[in-house]
């Protein structure tokens, strides 16, 4: 087995790449892919005939500038865009709604964008027609508030 390494060191240089690449879906920190970077260079450097020390100090720089140089600038454009950006259903909270059945503490339909949701008041009874705010969203289902202006109604 060892006499194979010996001979095959693109075999390790492989596994150790997709062992890195295995521990980046895990972390998805964008570090472990950098390494795997290095190793796949480590391999390119064995079919090449480096001999192995000089496909380890391969591994090794090609690695250490991935983390240097490329990291932070993939990291830059992967969180780009507004740092309190809401997604999926906390974009809801704030948004207006019309009242499609009367809504009380313990249910009715509102109608948010174009999607119709459960819903239920904080505070008394909403008739049908009522535009609403959307406070809170808990499972599947819209905590709503009358909205100021018709509120003052």
């Amino acid at each position: 087995m060892f006499e194979w390494l010996g001979q095959n060191w693109w075999a390790l240089w492989l596994t150790l790449f997709l062992v890195f690449a295995a521990v980046e879906m895990l972390t998805l920190d964008l570090f472990f892919i950098m390494l795997g970077g290095g190793a796949l260079a480590g391999l390119v450097a064995d079919f090449a005939g480096a001999d192995l020390w000089l496909q380890i100090v391969v591994f090794c720089v090609v690695s250490l500038l991935m983390i240097a140089f490329v990291r932070p600038v993939t990291l830059k454009h992967l969180h780009k865009g507004a740092p309190e950006q809401r997604t999926n259903i906390d974009r809801l909270i704030g948004e207006s709604a019309l009242v499609l059945e009367a809504v009380t503490a313990s249910g009715g339909r509102v109608k948010i964008g174009g999607d119709i949701w459960s819903a239920r008041s904080q505070s008394g009874v909403l008739p049908e027609g009522q535009r609403v705010i959307v406070s809170a969203i808990e499972g599947a289902t819209a905590v709503v508030a009358p909205q100021a202006e018709t509120a003052v109604q």
